[in-house]
Parts: C-alpha cells; sequence; structure tokens
C-alpha cells in the first residue's frame, strides 16, 4: 500500500483530469495542493537540519533558514495561520540558536506567538514562550520575567501532556535558578527534571541534564 502523501495522489489525479478529461480547473485546483505540500516538506526539513546542527555541533547549514522563509511564505499565502506561526517561530529560533542573535529573533517569536494563540495550539505556543524566555534570561538579564515565560512553557507542556518537553522546561528553570544565585532550587529543580525525564525515556534531556550537573560540579 501506498505511503506517499495523499495529496500528491490528488495532484497526479488532477494532472491526468487536466490532460485527458479536459478539466479547465484541474490545474488551479492542484498548484494549491502543492504548494501545501511544499511547505509542509520545507519547515520539516528545515527542522532536520536544525537537529542535525544540535546532534553535530558543526558548521549550520545556510539552507535552514532558506527552507523556514520558504515555509512562511508559502502558509501566509494560502492562510494557514497554524503553519505560519511555526515557520516565523523556526525563523526566530535559527537567529537565536544559530546566529546568537537574541534580539533579531524577538520579532519572529512575538508575531509566532501572537499567530499561535489564535490558532489555539498550545504545544507551540510552549515552544514560543520558552524561546521568548531566553530572550529576557540571556539579551535582557531581566530574571523574573524569563522565569514567568519558561514557567507558562511548562505549565503548557503540562496541559497537554508532553512530559518531555515538561522535563526540558524545567531544566531550563533550574538553569535560570542557578544563574540567580539559588542553588537549593536548582538542584530541586534538576531533580524533578531528572525524573519527569526518566519516567518518560527522555534520554536525550537526561544526557542534557547530566550535563548541566557536571557543568555545576566542575
Amino acid at each position: 500500500m501506498s505511503r506517499r502523501d495523499p495529496r500528491l495522489d490528488d495532484a497526479h489525479a488532477l494532472y491526468e483530469a487536466s490532460m485527458f478529461y479536459g478539466d479547465e480547473h484541474a490545474v488551479d485546483k492542484a498548484l494549491p495542493l502543492l504548494d501545501r505540500v511544499e511547505a509542509d516538506l520545507a519547515l520539516a526539513r528545515g527542522k532536520i537540519l536544525h537537529a542535525k546542527f544540535l546532534r553535530d555541533r558543526d558548521q549550520a547549514d545556510p539552507a535552514e533558514l532558506e527552507l523556514f522563509l520558504r515555509a512562511s511564505e508559502l502558509y501566509h499565502r494560502f492562510g494557514d495561520e497554524r503553519g505560519y506561526a511555526e515557520a516565523m517561530f523556526w525563523i526566530g529560533t535559527y537567529y537565536q540558536v544559530i546566529e546568537h542573535d537574541g534580539r533579531g529573533s524577538w520579532p519572529f517569536l512575538r508575531h509566532a506567538e501572537s499567530l499561535a494563540e489564535a490558532a489555539e495550539d498550545r504545544l507551540l505556543l510552549s515552544y514560543i514562550v520558552r524561546h521568548l524566555g531566553f530572550v529576557h534570561q540571556y539579551e535582557d538579564g531581566d530574571l523574573d520575567r524569563a522565569r514567568q515565560r519558561l514557567e507558562q512553557s511548562v505549565a503548557l507542556r503540562r496541559e497537554v501532556g508532553h512530559q518531555p518537553g515538561v522535563a526540558a522546561g524545567l531544566l531550563a528553570l533550574a538553569e535560570l535558578s542557578g544563574q540567580a544565585g539559588d542553588a537549593a532550587e536548582r538542584e530541586r529543580l534538576l531533580d524533578e527534571a531528572e525524573r519527569t525525564a526518566a519516567e518518560a525515556e527522555a534520554h536525550g534531556v537526561l544526557r542534557w541534564i547530566a550535563a548541566a550537573r557536571s557543568g555545576a560540579d566542575g
């Protein structure tokens, strides 16, 4: 049985409808379908390139940003607010993580936040407010506002049941507490993050927690 995206099957059917059966509207129906496929593929490919960069810690692939920009253009063109929000988030994340430009990421993340709220996508919103918190933390030095954002992210992830994300969020809060000089709260949050990650079998997050502990010990 074919695992191909059914939208591609629809596009092929519309091709035949145009070529063989004289459907004068088939092409106009097919092009938006292909735009949606292209947008989804561009976004997915960009995310995989980002994961590759984080895995290898090597030079980033400039195609990553180009893919997110293309996805955002297409989603915006056909009015997919949720897709547009995710593309905007990833553009902001690229600037923040790859370019180390937190202030450059801010307008994309803020726009993504309003779009995700309108689309009522709470998991996506949890990622966006997390990265907004990082801007407050590392660019502004405003630890109170950073904590509010990071706590909001964890609450959203608890609400939708994304336990690996909850563990990652607790780790971020632990690091914030360490930055604020509260060693006891840092350890409490690290312990909670570790328990949560272990229960979720989130081995990647467990490695991050171990690295955080090792850094503190060193």
